[in-house]
């Protein structure tokens, strides 16, 4: 006999593994200025650098560099993605990269600094626990 529950069940997929880089941060809402700061990350404030596009550092070092990039980038999904970047004259910001999924930008910074990508797994948990957004695999 099947088991009911088996559709239902969350997936978990570790940090640091191949299939984490597959996964994306969907919020429950869409970002405007009465929720924007409930997304601060680390004393910083997301900025609108375009339309609808909003950004802020997640970690910033002399060789690595990631950003927040959040956005509708999935039909009408407002998701938190990542973005690397280019820093010059000590805080102009140049050539953010295509957005990268959530779980790859942490991916990548768990190779650079794991404490600061726990750091950040835990303010994907208290947004997820606060029920403003969820993990999601991308298919």
């Amino acid at each position: 006999m099947a088991d009911d529950n088996t559709n239902n069940e969350e997936v978990e997929i570790t940090p640091g593994t191949p299939e984490f880089e597959k996964m994306v941060f969907k919020l429950n809402n869409e970002v405007n200025a009465e929720n924007l700061g409930i997304l601060n990350y680390g004393g910083n404030e997301l900025q609108e650098i375009q339309p609808g596009v909003y950004s802020q550092p997640a970690y910033v070092d002399d060789n690595f560099n990631l950003f927040f990039v959040i956005t509708q980038l999935i039909e009408d999904d407002w998701l938190i993605a990542f973005s690397t970047a280019t820093i010059e004259n000590g805080s102009d910001i140049t050539d953010l990269s295509e957005p990268l999924p959530t779980g790859k930008g942490l991916n990548m910074l768990g190779e650079v600094s794991p404490e600061d990508a726990n750091n950040l797994l835990q303010y994907f948990s208290t947004l997820a626990d606060a029920k403003r957004g969820e993990w999601r695999l991308l298919e």
